[in-house]
């Protein structure tokens, strides 16, 4: 039987022995044929799907999005506009985390700038803002330190 090993194949595609495990039972990985002393023995196309795998979720792609995009490499029906469209929402999905990271950091910097760092916490504006319930003051404005006092 020819084929590479598991540690082979890890080597090949530059991931670990574990990662080559938990994509075979994720399914992104066929489960392999057994040699008669049972060691695992992959084909070689493998390699190259873990390197597709790996980079796609350098990418920002999910492990089910990146199941999606195997099986239309394999789909005699899908195009090009298949493959575009689930790209092209992956872009929307990571402009919007984009944005609303950008808000998390301007809440966070306006926190700090709230706060000079002396005192004792039952002062401290940053813990006075992340006790609001959102109904009440949310966060995510500019207002949600009290008259812009200092203390904490």
């Amino acid at each position: 039987m020819t084929g590479l090993t598991i540690s082979r194949l890890a080597r090949m595609a530059e991931v670990s022995i574990d990662t080559i495990r938990f994509y075979e039972g994720r399914g992104l990985i066929a489960p392999p044929p057994r040699t008669d002393s049972n060691y695992r023995m992959y084909p070689e196309g493998d390699a190259a799907r873990l390197r597709f795998i790996k980079r796609a979720k350098e990418l920002g792609f999910s492990l089910c999005e990146i199941k999606d995009l195997l099986a239309l490499q394999h789909d005699s029906r899908a195009s090009k506009s298949d493959v575009k469209l689930r790209t092209e929402e992956k872009a929307r999905s990571i402009r919007q985390k984009i944005r609303d990271l950008t808000q998390i950091l301007e809440t966070l910097e306006h926190l700090v700038a709230a706060c000079d760092g002396h005192g004792p916490v039952s002062e401290c504006p940053i813990i006075e803002a992340l006790s609001f319930s959102d109904e009440t003051e949310p966060l995510h404005h500019h207002n949600h330190v009290k008259g812009g006092t200092n203390h904490g």
